[in-house]
């Protein structure tokens, strides 16, 4: 910024303190405000709108416009200049208002005459409060400059604004600057459960208390020096020194490191100190900039650099306030984030921790596998969040009914604790159900086995019953890494699953990377469609390095054992009997060298999860020892629609009669081959879908922890021989609704004595 405008700034913001601390009321100092900003912004008229609390842009304020409009001027959103800058967040400079097509003429303003017009909103922690506008009677467009000059002044109007400095408790009523109303959303359950607590932001921005300063040279020094140890810091952390990024990838982490060493990043922090900013506000304002600019950016690209430039700036906050310790978490906290890394989920102390609530996220993200293992519920889906939920704000998470409630109304808070009451209730009648072996009326004996990954799931074991592991993802242990763990380290990990399950079956499934499990130290090219693309077992039988390395470490743990191992997203049988090759060719050098510390038994199985294997069963099941449904992709596939789609979700139901018809097949098949067949995935979890599984003929249910009491409870009550001939009638019907009937079905045969 030139030393003539900069000094002008400066000027204007010492001016703005003095109103600040002087004792008038607050119109009449909102009215010494718009004309010290007039003023030196050389204008015939400054305008402060504010967002009203339903949604309306009220005029408060005016040095030019006709005094009798404020408070009685009101644009309806999206109308007008001002509704453009609400709109894109960003500023609106027109040389000729009159002449634009977007400019709505409000005949109380009498601004008829006015053609020049800039208006940049005004932005706290990514909340738009309201828009400040200047307008002149030439057509001409404001120059860089001044945008930037107007843009530092509506920083330091959202502060004082929101803080109460500049309105009154009475006026701020009216203005939506911090929610205090009663908020109801709907989200998706990501992982099931319920929760009270008190909201907690993740990695909440540190901002001084202080906005303007009088030195802004030292502002200046101090976000460069800030700067310059937040690059150090990831330069230690690219060499692979902690995992304070969650699961890095090389990719995201040279991201970390070109925008904390990009140049215009620190120019336009800088132009915002030197115009009187202090280094926290000035890296507060261009980070809102930034955040509003990239959400309303469709690339995924874009949105992703948004989550980097985030980070960036909550760290740099950090820095200048000398805060380098991790935060400690208030008892009962509500963990709300825009999104959130495995590791950083596992960092947290979770006996504090009741719940996870995210703006973004799914079902298959790796954090929320890692929160379900953790017993952590999660609701996700909800954009926008972290703008409607204040610090220390009491949040009901409900994921039975994928909906959040903040700031509750008493009786709706009474409810929710005698609803989680009754749930811990059903939670002690469960575990009082854990040594008992499910078996349902008719006789039917079901393994109730678990699905884990991580060490922190092998206490569920005991803890539920479960009748061993049914499905082991071993990838974590690569994800969580920085670099390839070594084959002493999977040893030891497989090998203490092992001693954990004692006496029970553990099922091993290799390796599931690819797609959108990508490794820090594996390049991969980014693909169209990584979904089906090269993951899985694909990787592992055109480059079998790692596999093999892999396989290594498992037939050790398993030292005089059974190990029992399974293959992922096989398509064709070749790709099995390929991946078979390579174990039993791994068994066999190990033997020939003479290694003591093998497997008394290999059982080599295979996972069904594309359409396609099901019609080539009869010559896959001779090959293998097991199967295992993966019912996730399987039914993603068949159905072609992404169940985390809103818009196509809808098409995926499970217990389609087509689905059903392919489930029917797999079970028949296998029972006709001797060949057991388990399977997991969410509709194994679900009581409805897995009484209809139960009814096809599976023996075998692999689910989460949290799944296996209600399960059994289900199952002691169940005659599945009857259910199994009414699923028969209930598919001849003209329209089949098997959920329907079956829910019934459950709940009757449930409610008898």
């Amino acid at each position: 910024m030139p030393m003539g405008d900069r000094n002008r700034s400066l000027n204007m913001i010492r001016q703005i303190r003095e109103i600040l601390a002087a004792s008038d009321p607050s119109q009449s100092r909102l009215d010494k405000l718009v004309e010290i900003i007039a003023h030196n912004m050389q204008t015939e008229v400054c305008s402060i709108y504010l967002h009203h609390a339903d949604d309306q842009m009220e005029l408060w304020a005016t040095k030019g416009l006709a005094a009798g409009a404020v408070h009685q001027t009101r644009l309806a959103p999206g109308e007008g200049l001002v509704g453009e800058v609400v709109r894109t967040s960003s500023p609106v400079n027109v040389q000729n208002a009159l002449a634009d097509p977007r400019f709505s003429l409000q005949p109380a303003t009498q601004e008829q005459g006015f053609l020049a017009f800039l208006g940049v909103p005004v932005l706290r922690s990514g909340r738009l409060l309201g828009v400040l506008v200047i307008q002149d009677g030439v057509e001409r467009l404001f120059s860089p400059e001044a945008v930037e000059a107007l843009q530092n002044v509506a920083m330091i109007l959202a502060e004082i604004v929101a803080s109460g400095e500049l309105l009154s408790p009475a006026d701020l009523d009216e203005v939506e600057v911090r929610p205090l109303r009663p908020l109801h959303l709907h989200g998706k359950t990501i992982v099931e459960g319920m929760a009270m607590g008190q909201a907690v932001q993740f990695e909440p921005h540190v901002v001084g208390h202080s906005r303007l300063t009088d030195d802004p040279d030292h502002e200046i020094e101090r976000v460069r020096t800030a700067l310059d140890e937040l690059q150090q810091t990831l330069d230690r952390l690219f060499v692979g020194k902690g995992h304070a990024f969650g699961e890095p990838t090389r990719e995201v982490m040279n991201a970390y490191r070109m925008f904390a060493r990009d140049q215009s990043w620190f120019e336009r922090i800088s132009a915002a100190a030197s115009s009187g900013l202090t280094a926290e506000a000035a890296v507060e304002r261009v980070r809102g900039e930034y955040r509003q600019r990239f959400l309303k950016a469709r690339d995924p690209y874009l949105r992703e650099r948004l989550h980097d430039l985030e980070d960036l700036a909550n760290r740099l906050l950090r820095h200048l306030g000398g805060v380098t310790e991790a935060r400690d978490l208030p008892e009962n906290t509500i963990l709300i984030a825009r999104n959130i890394g495995p590791a950083e989920l596992l960092e947290l102390d979770r006996s504090r921790l009741r719940g996870l609530i995210l703006e973004e996220g799914s079902r298959t993200s790796h954090a929320a596998i890692v929160a379900g293992a953790m017993r952590l519920p999660v609701l996700g889906s909800l954009p926008g969040l972290l703008a409607h939920v204040n610090e220390g704000d009491t949040v009901l998470l409900d994921g039975e009914l994928a909906e959040l409630r903040v700031r509750p109304a008493p009786e709706t808070e009474s409810s929710f604790v005698e609803r989680l009451r009754v749930r811990q209730q059903k939670r002690a009648a469960f575990s009082a159900l854990r040594d008992q072996p499910a078996i349902s009326i008719d006789g039917q004996k079901i393994e109730l086995l678990l699905n884990a990954g991580l060490l922190i799931d092998l206490p569920h074991l005991a803890d539920t019953g479960a009748d061993g592991i049914g499905l082991f993802r071993t990838e974590f242990q690569f994800m969580l890494a920085d670099s390839l763990p070594k084959q002493a380290d999977q040893t030891e990990l497989y090998a203490k699953v092992l001693e954990a399950a004692g006496n029970k079956p553990v099922v091993f499934r290799t390796l599931d990377l690819g797609g959108d499990k990508v490794l820090p130290y594996v390049s991969q090219e980014r693909e169209a469609n990584p979904a089906l693309g090269w993951r899985a077992i694909r990787m592992a039988v055109d480059r079998p390095g790692m596999f093999r390395y892999q396989l290594r470490a498992l037939l050790h743990a398993a030292a005089g054992q059974t190990l029992r191992v399974m293959f992922p997203l096989v398509s064709t049988v070749a790709e099995f009997a390929k991946a078979r090759q390579i174990l039993e060719a791994e068994f066999a050098r190990l033997k020939r060298f003479g290694h003591a510390d093998l497997p008394t038994e290999l059982e080599i199985g295979c996972m069904i999860e594309t359409p396609a294997l099901v019609w080539q069963l009869d010559d896959l099941l001779p090959m293998t020892d097991f199967v295992s449904v993966g019912a996730n992709d399987l039914m993603q596939y068949f159905f072609a629609a992404d169940r985390e789609n809103i818009r196509v979700s809808d098409r995926y139901d499970p217990l389609h009669p087509g689905a059903v018809a392919m489930l029917r097949q797999i079970a028949e098949t296998a029972s006709r081959h001797n060949v057991p067949v388990s399977i997991c995935g969410e509709m194994a979890g679900r009581l409805e879908d897995a009484a209809v599984l139960m009814a096809l003929g599976f023996r075998q249910l692999s689910v989460p922890a949290s799944a296996i009491g209600p399960l059994k409870q289900m199952i002691l009550s169940l005659d599945i021989h009857d259910l199994a001939e009414q699923l028969q009638k209930w598919l001849q019907d003209t329209v089949p609704n098997i959920r329907k009937n079956t829910r019934k079905f459950v709940k009757k045969a449930s409610s008898k004595p």
